[in-house]
């Protein structure tokens, strides 16, 4: 989902195109195929990432923008914090960049399934568009932390934060 903030008409007057930097599905960044090491300089381009209109990720500074290429999302949930118990509870996590960003409404959790294969990718807004996926190991931590719920006519396992329950998945009771 493109971000909301972004006044993006397309003609930013130091759009240098395609910058060369690439993030793969395990959230390593790249410029012109080689990685780049320093977690300092990839911070500071995450700072100033957001999403173009057409849904693609761009760079923007106040004298240049260029787009960069995601194989997947930019960020990574590396580590989930939970707080309180049952409906009061409050989950956050950690993404590769060491930002913290909190299941609320502003930055909803989700699950994707894949096709064909049935498997759940889970993600979480970070912020303006850009949402971080969730480590198999902070997804595992997640769904230990769920229960089952009634939604209208069906049974959904998920859990709340901040006062909203995220469903994780349908039960499926028939055999």
């Amino acid at each position: 989902m493109p971000s909301q903030d972004l006044d993006f008409n397309g003609d930013h007057p130091g759009d240098c195109g395609d910058l060369g930097i690439s993030i793969d599905r395990q959230g390593r960044w790249f410029y012109h195929g080689t990685p780049i090491n320093r977690k300092e300089m990839v911070c500071l381009f995450a700072s100033v990432m957001h999403r173009a209109p057409d849904g693609g990720y761009l760079l923007i500074t106040p004298g240049e923008m260029g787009r960069i290429e995601v194989e997947d999302v930019p960020f990574l949930a590396v580590e989930m914090f939970a707080c309180g118990s049952g409906r009061d509870r409050v989950i956050s996590f950690r993404t590769n960049m060491d930002e913290m960003v909190t299941v609320d409404a502003e930055h909803p959790l989700r699950i994707e399934t894949g096709d064909g294969t049935g498997e759940p990718s889970p993600y979480v807004m970070v912020r303006n568009g850009l949402e971080a996926r969730l480590t198999r190991s902070v997804y595992y931590d997640l769904v230990s932390q769920g229960w089952e719920e009634e939604r209208g006519d069906e049974k959904v396992y998920g859990l709340w934060s901040s006062g909203i329950f995220f469903p994780l998945g349908r039960l499926d009771l028939s055999d």
